[in-house]
């Protein structure tokens, strides 16, 4: 019997977010405006070449804060539980570093670490 509720439960699920987006394409008010399609700003109309490139290092810098941020909020609960969960929270920890250590060899490897 409750096999067949998660089966009911999984489809009605998935008819639920394969309507949602119909029946909001139907109903919402729709806007052929050309001002709609502008580039903007805060609000303020974009003056020259709206179509810019920006250096990398900007967002590979921000993937480093990240990077170095979720590991400093996530390894102190861990240092907290450690003793109690034992071998398994080491093993996760292991596996959590190296993957943090994956996302420093990218960074290292397309220099984001050399402020310039």
């Amino acid at each position: 019997m409750n096999n067949e509720w998660l089966v009911l439960f999984f489809i009605l699920g998935a008819v639920f977010v394969g309507l949602v987006p119909v029946f909001s394409g139907i109903v919402a008010p729709k806007s052929f405006n050309p001002q709609k399609f502008d580039p903007y700003e805060c609000g303020v109309p974009t003056e020259g070449v709206t179509w810019l490139q920006f250096n990398v290092g900007y967002y590979l810098f921000a993937i480093l804060f990240l990077i170095f941020d979720v590991e400093t909020v996530l390894v102190f609960p861990w240092a907290v539980v450690m003793k109690e969960v034992g071998m398994t929270a080491f093993v996760e920890i292991v596996i959590f570093f190296f993957i943090l250590g994956l996302g420093l060899l990218y960074a290292w490897k397309k220099h984001a670490l050399i402020w310039e």
